[in-house]
């Protein structure tokens, strides 16, 4: 019989991503450091790029996911490979005792340095998902507020501090932020048709410390490379409990502050007027880049990477739910009518406009 009479009230759902440049830092970082453990964070980054863009959909449980991982073999090993793999399996154990669950069903390792330089780390993943419990933004409206939870910190299903970059922007925060040592010793690490004036044009080297903004030191390297937080135990814990309070979910990665641009169901305003005072990293690439706050604000993040939209009176319980799992959440906005998309960030004595 037909699919529609087999699965009428469900629809397949398919997510591609992956880690990005992100990779290269880890290269870099493990050329540098000789700690294989990096590779890890880069396997959830490839898992957190697809969940996390699946949970705003209101996916959360019941997934496939397949790896694709592009390699150069005379410079990435069967040890790397072993990490990204075991890597991989970890995130998903450790979401299973969140009650998600990700069938890790494989995939292929090809051995392609003809077109990858390094490596290059992606997945997919599928699922079917019932109708009736589908996030579409179609209920966002004027008066909405905006819940926005922190890409930073620790929660307490983390193992150390996040510094909040995720897996966008790195091609920049790369090159902006370190210095000429790795255009002069690690030419695999880029494109040697760039001009040198835009390869590592930085300062800096991955093992210089640093110290936080909450006092505690780290290095460079720690703070870009810190695995993509994924929000899908605080987002399980809210679809199931309070689904009909959220309107609408968007997961600030491409297009950062300025996503919600992309998937608002009609015109309206966004004022963005109570963000996050933005974490160290995003400080740290704004000074090496030159980078005023409007181009900050459209690439990164900026210590926020996820947003729920939601009547005024049900704030409170979003920002409960996400603080209870150790992450700082707020209302950092509000929906209000217009004739047009347009969106305001408001961040000190700066207005800007998108």
């Amino acid at each position: 019989p037909p699919r529609s009479t087999l699965f009428p009230y469900t629809t397949l759902f398919r997510s591609a991503d992956g880690a990005g440049t992100k990779s290269i830092l880890a290269y870099l970082y493990w050329k540098e450091t000789g700690d294989i453990n990096v590779w890890k964070g880069i396997a959830q980054d490839a898992v957190v790029m697809n969940l996390d863009d699946l949970l705003c959909v209101g996916i959360h449980d019941n997934i496939i996911f397949n790896s694709t991982i592009d390699r150069n073999k005379n410079l990435i090993s069967g040890e790397i490979l072993e990490q990204i793999i075991n890597g991989t399996q970890d995130v998903f154990n450790m979401l299973a005792t969140h009650n998600i669950h990700i069938h890790y069903l494989g995939g292929e390792t090809a051995d392609v340095g003809d077109i990858v330089r390094t490596v290059a780390v992606n997945g997919t993943m599928t699922s079917r998902w019932p109708k009736t419990k589908l996030i579409t933004n179609d209920k966002i409206q004027a008066g909405d507020v905006i819940v926005g939870l922190a890409s930073f910190g620790q929660s307490n299903y983390e193992t150390e501090y996040n510094s909040g970059l995720g897996s966008n922007g790195l091609t920049s925060a790369r090159h902006d932020v370190l210095g000429k040592y790795y255009a002069e010793n690690f030419k695999e690490s880029y494109d040697n048709n760039l001009s040198d004036e835009v390869v590592y044009i930085g300062s800096n080297k991955l093992s210089d410390e640093i110290v936080r903004n909450d006092g505690e030191k780290t290095t460079i390297g720690k703070l870009l490379l810190s695995p993509t937080r994924t929000y899908a135990p605080v987002i399980k814990n809210l679809l199931t409990n309070h689904f009909e309070k959220i309107h609408g979910l968007i997961h600030c990665s491409g297009g950062g502050q300025t996503k919600c641009l992309k998937y608002l169901p009609g015109n309206f305003k966004i004022i963005k007027d109570n963000l996050f005072a933005p974490p160290e990293i995003f400080e740290i690439i704004a000074k090496s880049s030159g980078s005023n706050l409007k181009e900050m604000y459209e690439v990164f993040n900026m210590g926020c990477r996820l947003e729920i939209y939601c009547a005024a009176g049900d704030a409170k319980a979003m920002i409960v739910t996400a603080e209870s799992y150790g992450i700082a959440a707020q209302i950092i906005g509000r929906v209000e009518k217009s004739n047009k998309k347009e969106l305001l960030i408001k961040t000190g004595s700066e207005e800007i406009v998108y």
